[in-house]
């Protein structure tokens, strides 16, 4: 058994100057202000390929990544898909932890865990997400951008 722990944060892009959509877990939360970020800024899934990473131990966000972008890849589907392919044995468990004032995380959970499962190809009662407001404690309590944590366990 291996634990990787991954995290990931971007600030809003409130003028939208990349002219992209809010992506979080590979879902798109229409009508939210996108992350700034040089890809589409999925902190999700971004947190959980750094996971992978702490497993793996190749620097997929950096290393690899930067070889896509070049290229044009923004999606960070691209970016999970290539850290799995230097992942040995199964993963067995996925939690993730969000914070961020804002946009409200609980009415898209459940399509979250769906996408989540099918690139992860583990069932959908093995991920969690939680997601906490911050109370204004933090940049992303205060509605700045949004932070994650994320947990991988493989066999």
């Amino acid at each position: 058994m291996k634990v990787g722990i991954g995290q990931d944060s971007h600030r809003f892009d409130f003028e939208n100057k990349c002219n992209k959509k809010l992506v979080l877990a590979g879902v798109v939360f229409e009508d939210e202000t996108p992350m700034l970020a040089n890809s589409d800024g999925d902190v999700v899934l971004h947190a959980i390929t750094n996971a992978i990473s702490g497993i793996t131990t190749k620097n997929i966000l950096g290393d690899v990544t930067g070889k896509l972008l070049k290229g044009g890849v923004i999606d960070s589907k691209v970016y999970l898909r290539e850290a799995l392919k230097y992942l040995k044995g199964k993963i067995i468990h996925v939690s993730i932890s969000i914070e961020c004032k804002k946009p409200r995380i609980s009415p898209k959970i459940s399509e979250m865990r769906k996408c989540l499962s099918d690139l992860l190809n583990i069932g959908e009662e093995s991920i969690g997400i939680t997601a906490t407001s911050g109370e204004d404690l933090t940049e992303f309590g205060k509605g700045n951008g949004i932070n994650v944590f994320a947990c991988v366990t493989v066999e």
